[in-house]
């Protein structure tokens, strides 16, 4: 298992993290806030602890007030009943073997568009890293990709696992690199919000959400 994510009630982020800190001596190794993490309609925030060895991480997420529309934590929060693990993610050394065999075997991913390889492709020209991977077969498989100058790393996020919109799970390969796909956060997110829309729940109606009436825009 590379690392577990936690999605927390609105307010409830600081406090589990404080938890983790004082309780299990994990100390903070990143955050992000909803400035960073957010699409045309929603948001999030997120703060990663870990062990002092560095050999555990656990992002701790929380939903943040959009726009337009309820953040995809906030739904998990609302099917789940609470506090929980939205998902696992599992290394591999191997992600294009392992992800031909997953969906052959019927697990369903997320879609990312073609704009995000077109784009991609252009950055990954002036880029200090090379990846080794073929591009178009990662495009074909729908595989993330996000980099720094010391490396990169491969990842790719299922569609929910069971009849409700929590759990779902996240394969990814590193490549020298220790970060959670920052760079890939707007394009996952807008892909869980297309999901969002399908169930019908982007646009929450006359619901209360940290106190505050979300308006039933479409």
């Amino acid at each position: 298992m590379d690392h577990c994510v936690g999605n927390q009630p609105d307010l409830q982020m600081e406090p589990a993290a404080q938890w983790y800190e004082k309780i299990v001596q994990f100390h903070r190794f990143w955050s992000i806030d909803d400035t960073m993490i957010h699409t045309e309609y929603s948001a999030l925030r997120s703060i990663v602890v870990t062990n002092w060895e560095e050999t555990i991480k656990m992002p701790i997420n929380e939903p943040a007030m959009g726009k337009r529309a309820v953040s995809q934590i906030q739904e998990y929060v609302d099917y789940y009943g609470g506090a929980g693990v939205q998902h696992i993610a599992l290394n591999t050394s191997d992600i294009i073997t392992a992800i031909t065999a997953l969906r052959a075997r019927g697990l369903e991913f997320l879609s990312i568009p073609n704009s995000y390889y077109d784009q991609l492709r252009e950055r990954l020209k002036t880029a200090k890293i090379t990846v080794t991977e073929d591009m178009d077969t990662l495009q074909k498989l729908q595989i993330l990709i996000d980099y720094d100058d010391n490396g990169y790393l491969l990842q790719i996020f299922s569609k929910p696992c069971q009849d409700r919109p929590t759990l779902f799970i996240e394969i990814i390969q590193r490549h020298n690199h220790q970060g959670f796909g920052a760079g890939n956060f707007k394009a996952l997110f807008e892909s869980i919000e297309a999901e969002q829309n399908e169930r019908g729940n982007l646009f929450y109606k006359n619901i209360y959400v940290g106190g505050d009436r979300i308006p039933a825009e479409k």
